[in-house]
């Protein structure tokens, strides 16, 4: 037990070394070492075409954010109000996301974090800049509220994969890939009923829904989803999980996060740098 946890210590000080662009650095090599391996071996991908993929998700989509929106007009002021009191301007959030196809779209929410960095100038993990208001509006979901209107434009759907950063899009295997085969959404529930522990569970759960979307999947997950944002344990363990950046794939086509990568390319990575002796043993 000791030893394990003299690894992870070790990894977390050499990890902490590396500056964003270094990171990606890591990402590349393990793109570069194992996704080509991943993708010989990965099952293909069939996309659901049928007339509600091609018409009536979309309509579904424009009468039920429209609704949304209307509806939650009074509750986005007050938010408006609370966050410019708790946290200044800019109110808003907007960040790149990828869309369909790939695409990139900007997704707008209520700022709920603030500016804090580490001594090596590395932002604070989420966790410890998010603010008060920010945790209740993460285990609430309202900070999802704006989302309706990134569905009224096109960008999003209801139902569909999360809407993931750009750098992950090169990292994707094939197979992965292809949740960017129909809009993100709001969420896309598991079909288990519980959290997606990794990105690959995430990723495969995403890949089922591609593969199965109907009007029938969409109506059940949109009342899972709001039995899931009513129910207080499971908006407490949403707004309480936490996974790493998606980094690529091991040697074994698992997909790793930024807390299991292999030592081998953060070595490699410090090495490039003259940075591998500031931080545990080679």
């Amino acid at each position: 037990m000791w030893e394990v946890d003299q690894q992870r210590d070790v990894y977390e000080q050499k990890w902490a070394l590396l500056n964003r662009n270094m990171r990606w650095e890591v990402a590349d090599l393990l793109r570069e070492h194992y996704l080509p391996a991943v993708n010989a071996a990965c099952e293909e991908v069939h996309p659901r075409d049928s007339f509600y993929t091609a018409y009536g998700k979309r309509a579904l989509d424009i009468a039920v954010a429209a609704v949304a929106l209307g509806a939650t007009l009074p509750v986005n002021a007050v938010i408006a109000l609370v966050t410019l009191v708790d946290l200044g301007r800019p109110i808003f959030f907007r960040q790149q996301r990828i869309g369909k196809g790939g695409e990139k779209f900007t997704l707008v929410k209520f700022r709920n974090m603030r500016e804090a960095f580490d001594e090596n100038g590395h932002p604070l993990p989420g966790a410890m800049r998010v603010t008060k208001l920010g945790k209740i509006m993460r285990r609430t979901s309202l900070d999802e509220l704006l989302n309706f209107w990134s569905i009224l434009k096109g960008d999003m759907s209801l139902i569909g994969p999360r809407p993931l950063v750009p750098e992950y899009f090169s990292r994707y295997s094939v197979r992965h890939r292809a949740r960017t085969a129909v809009k993100p959404g709001l969420e896309c529930p598991p079909r288990s009923g519980r959290l997606p522990a990794s990105y690959d569970e995430q990723f495969e759960n995403d890949v089922w829904y591609v593969e199965n979307s109907s009007f029938a999947v969409d109506i059940s997950l949109m009342i899972r989803l709001v039995q899931s944002v009513l129910d207080r344990e499971d908006s407490k363990k949403r707004s309480a999980s936490v996974k790493g950046s998606f980094m690529g794939y091991d040697e074994n086509g698992a997909a790793v996060d930024s807390h299991s990568v292999p030592m081998w390319a953060i070595d490699t990575v410090l090495r490039r740098h003259g940075l591998l002796g500031s931080a545990g043993r080679e």
